[in-house]
């Protein structure tokens, strides 16, 4: 029999087998989820080989030392933000301590950062039923997702709200407050429940949510409640209260903060006269209106309002005129704050940061209480979720100004002096 000849791998073979190792645009997801994989099942390795002070088949190093690995887990499926992986933790025998992993918890079947995504699919108008097949795109078909598990992160959500609510606010210090009713399809008796949202402006320049209560359409009563709550857990008056001019707020604001500002809120002002008017002559007269709540001083505003209604009377249109005029002393009350903060002022915060109209919560339907209260704190977490990227404040050292007293007129500060004069 002749003698083997041991034959030289080809280059050409190294190389294709080498490609076919290496990923393609095809089959990048799979390859990066396989490396993620390899990369937390070793780090798993790792702790437990910190945990017996001695690397896997080392010998020990002393009579007395105690422990072993005792081979694994069942597989366990992950999902991460980055995709579903599969690991298996090592398990560990005869040691007096239990081995607890700190990157793998016990039962832990996603990373935080998944639930997170739940709150953020709602604030961009994701229905419920879409959760299962956008996160399944998003993690992989294995991803560790039911509808028992959405029903359980809002019965998690609902806890949370509960314990917001009760929160004390001694130490924060409200200068502006933004409030308004956001109405829910619910069908509750009949009638049309809303949730009365409250924002608060801070002396140091941050935006924050003071308050997402259940209330009954809106009325002196269930704000009267809401303010008070505020009250009893330590939140000062504000200086100025901006909102919608058809809110139970007012009637509520005198009964607990009556020494509060009111500002009525420009953007509603100006849909209200706007559909007073007919329709070929709205885009004549949105302009007019911009320039009236933009004006440089309280006066030019007045100007620039009889302008307004002066037009009106001549084509007809009184009752436009008449609801520009109507509570007007509350429409420039920002006037009397810091010019930096008109932006802010003039208008809903609502309208700019908080719930939008396409939002998830227009889909929501609850009904019965129970429901009810899940919806409203599903809602929460979606204004917790928008409060993370809330705008400060343009100038926020003048917050500490305006919190301390100190008076302004068209926006510029006014001095002891002219005070006194």
């Amino acid at each position: 029999m002749g003698k083997r000849t041991k034959v030289a791998a080809s280059p050409i073979g190294e190389h294709l087998e080498a490609r076919s190792s290496s990923p393609t645009w095809e089959t990048l997801r799979d390859w990066l989820r396989g490396k993620i994989r390899e990369l937390m099942q070793g780090l798993l390795e790792e702790e437990v080989t910190e945990f017996l002070g001695r690397a896997r088949y080392e010998r020990r190093a002393a009579v007395d030392a105690c422990g072993y690995r005792n081979g694994y887990g069942k597989p366990r499926k992950l999902t991460t933000s980055m995709g579903t992986i599969e690991v298996r933790r090592p398990r560990v025998r005869g040691v007096e301590e239990r081995f607890e992993s700190r990157i793998l918890p016990l039962f832990a079947r996603r990373t935080r950062e998944v639930s997170e995504l739940l709150p953020e699919l709602y604030l961009h108008g994701l229905a419920e039923g879409d959760f299962d097949l956008a996160l399944r795109g998003l993690l992989g078909e294995e991803a560790a997702l039911s509808a028992r598990t959405v029903a359980r992160l809002k019965e998690r959500w609902q806890a949370e709200w509960e314990a917001w609510r009760t929160q004390r606010l001694d130490d924060r210090a409200v200068v502006y407050l933004w409030v308004d009713g956001v109405y829910v399809k619910a069908g509750l008796e009949r009638e049309r429940a809303a949730l009365l949202v409250a924002i608060a402006a801070l002396s140091d320049g941050r935006k924050v949510v003071v308050a997402v209560v259940p209330g009954y359409r809106e009325s002196v009563e269930s704000w009267s409640e809401v303010l008070r709550d505020l009250r009893e857990r330590g939140m000062n008056a504000p200086r100025l209260v901006i909102g919608d001019g058809h809110l139970g707020i007012w009637g509520a604001l005198r009964n607990v903060w009556p020494e509060a500002d009111e500002q009525r809120c420009w953007n509603h002002k100006v849909l209200n006269v706007l559909e007073q008017l007919p329709r070929h002559q709205q885009a004549v007269a949105k302009p007019m209106l911009g320039a009236i709540a933009y004006a440089p001083t309280r006066a030019e505003a007045e100007r620039k309002g009889k302008e307004f209604e002066a037009w009106c009377h001549r084509h007809g249109y009184g009752k436009a005129a008449q609801t520009l005029g109507r509570d007007w002393e509350r429409m420039v009350t920002f006037y009397r704050y810091p010019k930096e903060h008109w932006r802010h002022l003039r208008t809903h915060e609502r309208d700019r940061i908080a719930l939008s109209p396409h939002c998830g919560c227009g889909r929501m339907r609850p009904s019965g209480s129970r429901r009810w209260k899940r919806a409203t704190a599903v809602i929460w977490k979606m204004l917790m979720v928008a409060q993370k990227r809330f705008r400060r404040l343009n100038a926020p050292e003048l917050l500490a100004k305006v919190h301390a007293g100190v008076r302004y007129e068209d926006g510029i500060e006014v001095t002891q002096e002219e005070v006194a004069a």
